[in-house]
């Protein structure tokens, strides 16, 4: 399969240890196999490995002691490591007594949280690679970034339907089942049809709960399961003082890749116009925001606006320098532009943009520029949207 460079910035000085996160299959393993193809790896999904190591951990750290010299000043890889939380002790004291590096590899850091596993104590860096992003793929395909998402051997599928609906059920056994995170796996798969349902709206959990056969404290648990397992993030409220009433607290919620939204609700996309293709639009243009947050190391904060008589900007950026609303237009008019035209009066951001799919860009009387979303993207990863 065609191998696409990434754009995260994972240089890391001798000795300097890392975690690098990520959801399944964002291409992770790949991604390391190529930046430190000499390093000593260990992959805690093997059955044998991840059992030996985990009745006795410390026979890693006498294994790394007797190759130290082999070892030089390339980082030993820890795939999975979320699956071994002791070693992490080991892992310590090994950095402290021998000054060996190490790259942590995971897809949930659950498991160690929950576990008052050693963190490390910030000795280690901490990186998040997502699906592909525009800025890696060339000539991005629209529809088929809709359809087949962007975790990297989807996207490049000639047909993509089996790889989704696999996903989902590796997904539910290995992150849900396998690691205990609930006991009841139908009434999660339940929620998590709920949750595709409701995507991207403010979440009700008394409805999701009444869905999924759970009460609503369960339902919170499960949403914090999916960010811990990074299989979504919440979209809070901004919430800064204007004249205008913010209408709620609640936030939305987003999972981590469009195509396994789209897999969840059985959705296709046909063509770049209707209700769902504007959803998943919305939807594409914030794991854009997410990744280049993550990867340029702005880590600004990406919320939503919404008064109470309904006016809403979809994206503002930072402390409301940007606001972005997104359709799925290619003819954007008057009443597209109200909730930024509302967030301006009382906010007065530096930049609006309303991202679409016209054309040519535009700019109107009252300082809204109308992109179309590939001007938009390339000038997001090439930082002129936001400093």
């Amino acid at each position: 399969m065609k191998q696409i460079p990434r754009f995260l910035d994972f240089n890391l000085p001798p000795g300097q240890s890392a975690f690098l996160w990520g959801a399944r299959k964002v291409g992770k393993t790949t991604f390391l196999k190529a930046q430190f193809p000499q390093s000593l790896r260990f992959d805690f999904l093997q059955t044998e490995l991840h059992m030996e190591i985990l009745a006795r951990p410390h026979v890693l750290r006498e294994q790394l002691i007797a190759d130290r010299d082999e070892i030089g000043d390339r980082p030993v890889i820890l795939d999975e490591v979320q699956k071994v939380p002791a070693l992490l002790d080991e892992v310590h004291w090994l950095i402290e007594n021998h000054k060996i590096g190490f790259v942590l590899c995971g897809s949930s850091a659950r498991k160690l949280k929950h576990g008052q596993a050693n963190l490390l104590g910030g000795r280690a860096w901490s990186f998040e690679m997502l699906p592909f992003v525009s800025a890696e793929v060339d000539d991005l395909d629209l529809l088929r970034a809709l359809n087949h998402g962007l975790i990297p051997s989807h996207y490049l599928a000639d047909d993509a339907r089996r790889f989704l609906r696999s996903y989902l059920n590796d997904y539910l056994k290995q992150e849900i089942l396998d690691e205990g995170l609930t006991r009841n796996v139908p009434a999660f798969s339940r929620f998590l049809e709920a949750v595709g349902y409701s995507h991207g709206e403010l979440i009700n959990f008394a409805n999701i709960a009444r869905d999924s056969g759970v009460d609503a404290r369960t339902v919170r648990e499960y949403y914090q399961i999916l960010v811990d397992t990074l299989f979504g993030r919440f979209v809070e409220p901004y919430s800064k003082r204007s004249n205008r009433q913010v209408i709620t607290r609640a936030p939305k919620f987003y999972l981590f890749d469009v195509g396994v939204t789209g897999a969840i609700l059985d959705r296709r996309i046909n063509e770049p116009r209707g209700e769902q293709f504007g959803r998943a639009f919305e939807h594409f243009i914030l794991m854009e925001l997410a990744a280049h947050a993550a990867y340029t190391e702005l880590h600004y904060k990406i919320r939503f606006w919404r008064t109470k008589s309904g006016r809403e900007v979809d994206f503002i950026l930072g402390d409301g320098e940007v606001a972005i609303e997104v359709k799925g237009s290619n003819r954007v008019d008057r009443t597209d532009l109200r909730g930024l035209e509302a967030f301006s009066e009382g906010h007065k951001p530096r930049r609006q943009l309303l991202v679409c799919t016209e054309k040519r860009e535009r700019l109107t009387e009252n300082g809204i520029r109308i992109k179309p979303w590939r001007r938009f993207l390339e000038e997001l990863w090439s930082g002129e949207i936001i400093e």
